[in-house]
């Protein structure tokens, strides 16, 4: 199987992101994230952002990558825990676009 390397990753991401909120697999860090509910969620978007703003001030290329990652990823949690695809940032983000 190819995995995708630009932006339809982040489908196929959100996609085992719901696979796994169906299925609620134990040892999953995600089922743990979803049954420890939004709050918990919501807090990690937080962190997640907290240590991207310290990489991206450190000058680490690779070290900001890994934590834009982290907050993309509890970011598509987020909305897959309040049920909110995520066609609809694209569409905002598109309509933004001038």
């Amino acid at each position: 199987m190819t995995r995708a390397v630009g932006p339809e990753i982040l489908d196929e991401v959100y996609a085992v992101i719901l696979r796994r909120k169906a299925e609620m697999p134990e040892g999953s860090y995600v089922t743990s994230l979803f049954e420890s509910g939004w709050e918990r969620i919501g807090r990690k978007v937080v962190e997640e952002a907290g240590e991207t703003i310290i990489a991206a001030a450190g000058g680490d290329p690779q070290r900001l990558a890994e934590e834009a990652a982290d907050l993309i990823f509890h970011t598509l949690v987020l909305l897959a825990d309040a049920d909110t695809d995520p066609s609809l940032v694209w569409k905002e983000l598109s309509h933004r676009r001038r």
